[in-house]
């Protein structure tokens, strides 16, 4: 065994500086090694002579081997350890942890100067190497069915190494670190894709003891990131390609003073409003940080997944992030960035369930999922298998209310959505392991604003090395062991009331003026239609029942798209969302209105008009004076009623966009799960509104009558 090695690392100083004993590994390249002059260097040793340096205290280093420094520590021979070692909730019972300095996880590679293999997809019919027993072969060994490839395993890292230089096969896995290292080392390999995200190394120290050398460790750490040296250490040991290390970022030259961004308007944890109505979320924060380092202006516009689409594919956004799996048949109408998140699905039960802990367990259960989701069609495939039943809803909200009521044993959605509803409070816990599913990714379309996928695709990679990306993913995710308590509480009525009551407010205003607005218009066109479809020329007759026909037959949900997406795109002039939703709404209630109009004309006794036309008066001067005066009578409690119509029908106008009173409700329960207390507060407030007007309705009856 090697013999001790003493390092005085200092800073001049007054007083004499502590000295500290640390524990490492002999040989764990590139953490801890000897050189070829026989001194100990690595990640380990460099950031530990770095920190040392920058807090002021000495390190007597001893390579003992990772076992032995772990004796060496418990038994109060050494002060720490740092040796690569992984920090885990088992190790946590006898070591305290520094903070972690450095995020392990596994990567693949190809042999240099191959460009046939860019991502797993391209592995399918390809041999794949890794060491058998490690976590590189459970990974491939979860992930061979579905990119179609064949594993062969090897005992040591040479013949691993080896086959892929004879092509034996045509692509290795192992942990990321160690294929850095080889590649700085002269190994003829290209790394490929980011790495799979694995475990985080830590500093030790027996627990209860040395807390002031953590604390030293942890400020070195902090200092050494924030001022590039950490970085530096790093790309010393592991490179991202064959004769580099870490790159710096590369700017890009925007093309548009500014880009407007379409997005979802509530799919947490990636874009939804928070308790001060601004736009947050995984999605949201990654863009808009992609924004600030590359240095282009975004104009966001929260418009709903369809509308999004929607509005890139009809040139009235130039982008859109809204969770967006990345698929063969999308790449046909967009182009996408790098993927910026690996999503998956994954099962959670109720918490304090002990009786699930596997897929067998769910044998005679009830698992519930979302409709055309990637949950429903992996519960549909295992049903036979696991012999569960399958209950499916259309949204999220009633998804979660039964597996909290007990109307269903366990749910399955994508992981991040179930972790954002644990950090919001939801009593739920994960008991399996999340299964793998699609890549999300920031969309353009096709062959348009290449410059914006490669200003995010730079200040990604960026984010990634940097540790932003992690930063931003834990801000929003949960695990389900862990909550992330709101720091608002919305888990009561009053609760909600007092955080959300001016946005309600707003909600409801903004539904009131949509109706009140198109109705008024709706009513001078629904009584020119009207006049026409009674009056004496067959011409204006047949346009009135035309028109009548064509508004009443089109669904009010078709007519929205096609104003707001279809026309916009064929004038080439972008209609406002509440503009759009005034005209839908306006057509829609005039078709109506004119068939009540003409109802009320047909119900005067037809013996009224002969009358007056016998007397001498035109048709225009009956209508005026004798006709309208009494059927307007009949018409008012019709009239009150298609307003009340009007009112409902704004809840329809929010698939544009048009955050009226429901998709209020909606934005605050993505945020915070509360669907019961928050819809019943939403129908009480179209409940005393409507009953108001159906009352103004009665009263106006009356005095007509």
């Amino acid at each position: 065994m090697a013999g001790f090695l003493t390092l005085a690392v200092s800073k001049p100083a007054a007083a004499a500086e502590e000295t500290y004993k640390i524990g490492t590994d002999i040989t764990f390249a590139p953490f801890e090694f000897q050189n070829d002059q026989n001194e100990y260097v690595g990640i380990d040793i460099d950031l530990l002579k770095a920190i040392a340096k920058d807090q002021n205290f000495q390190i007597e280093l001893k390579p003992l081997g990772f076992d032995s420094s772990i004796q060496g520590v418990q038994s109060n021979q050494l002060d720490a350890m740092i040796a690569g070692m992984s920090i885990t909730d088992e190790r946590k019972k006898s070591f305290d942890f520094s903070d972690p300095y450095y995020d392990s996880g596994i990567q693949m590679a190809v042999k240099k100067g191959n460009e046939k293999i860019k991502d797993y997809n391209d592995l399918k019919g390809k041999t794949v190497g890794a060491k058998v027993g490690t976590e590189s072969a459970t990974f491939l060994e979860e992930n061979k069915e579905k990119y179609g490839f064949d594993i062969k395993l090897y005992d040591a890292a040479d013949a691993l190494y080896g086959s892929l230089n004879n092509d034996t096969v045509q692509a290795i896995f192992d942990d990321e670190p160690v294929l850095g290292y080889a590649v700085t080392q002269g190994q003829p390999l290209q790394l490929v894709g980011e790495k799979e995200k694995g475990n985080s190394y830590g500093f030790a120290v027996k627990k209860g003891k040395n807390a002031e050398l953590l604390e030293k460790f942890n400020a070195g750490l902090k200092d050494l990131k924030a001022n590039g040296e950490y970085d530096k250490i790093v790309a010393k040991y592991v490179a991202k390609s064959d004769d580099e290390a870490a790159t710096a970022m590369k700017k890009i030259e925007p093309k548009k003073s500014e880009y407007v961004i379409a997005s979802d308007t509530a799919f947490a944890p990636f874009e939804f409003q928070n308790t001060d109505n601004k736009y947050e979320g995984i999605d949201v924060d990654l863009l808009n940080k992609a924004a600030e380092m590359q240095g282009f202006n975004l104009k966001w516009n929260h418009i709903g997944f369809a509308g999004a689409v929607q509005a890139v594919q009809g040139n009235q956004a130039d982008a859109m992030i809204a969770g967006m799996t990345i698929t063969d048949e999308r790449k046909e109408s967009f182009d996408f960035s790098d993927p910026y998140f690996e999503s998956g699905i994954q099962l959670a039960i109720k918490k304090g369930n002990d009786e699930i802990k596997s897929y067998a367990d769910l044998k005679g259960k009830k698992v519930g999922a979302k409709i055309g989701t990637e949950s429903a069609d992996f519960l549909q495939k295992n049903k036979d298998k696991y012999g569960y039943t399958i209950k499916q809803y259309d949204t999220a909200d009633g998804l979660y209310d039964s597996v909290r009521g007990g109307q269903i044993d366990a749910i399955m959605d994508d992981y991040p959505v179930i972790g954002y509803a644990i950090s919001q409070g939801q009593e739920l816990a994960t008991p399996i392991k999340r299964e793998s599913g699609g890549s999300y990714g920031f969309a353009v379309k096709k062959g348009q604003s290449p410059e914006l996928l490669e200003m995010f695709n730079e200040a990604l990679k960026e984010m990634k090395r940097t540790g932003e990306y992690d930063k931003i993913l834990d801000k929003y995710i949960a695990d389900g062991n862990e909550q992330k308590k709101s720091t608002v509480d919305e888990s009561t009525i009053g609760g909600l009331l007092k955080n959300n009551w001016k946005v309600l407010l707003e909600g409801l205003w903004k539904t009131i003026t949509l109706a009140l607005i198109s109705f008024a218009l709706a009513l001078v066109i629904g009584v020119i239609f009207g006049l026409f479809s009674v009056a004496p020329i067959k011409g204006l007759r047949i346009f009135a029942s035309i028109y009548v026909d064509i508004i009443r037959g089109i669904p009010m949900m078709v007519l929205a798209f096609f104003i707001f997406f279809g026309l916009s795109d064929a004038i080439g002039v972008t209609i406002p969302d509440y503009t759009a939703g005034v005209i839908t709404l306006t057509l829609n209630a005039s078709a109506y209105i004119a068939e009540i109009v003409r109802g009320g004309i047909n119900a005067v006794p037809v013996g009224q008009m002969e009358a007056s036309r016998s007397l001498g008066l035109g048709y225009t001067h009956t209508m005026r004076k004798i006709i309208l005066p009494q059927a307007i009578k009949i018409m008012i409690p019709s009239f009150v009623n298609q307003f009340v119509i009007s009112l409902k029908d704004t809840t329809i106008i929010s698939v544009i966009g048009v955050v009226e009173l429901l998709q209020t409700g909606k934005i605050i329960v993505a945020r915070n799960m509360q669907s019961t207390y928050v819809y019943l507060i939403v129908g009480v407030m179209y409940l005393i509104v409507i009953t108001a007007l159906t009352r103004l309705a009665k009263v106006l009856e009356k005095k007509v009558k």
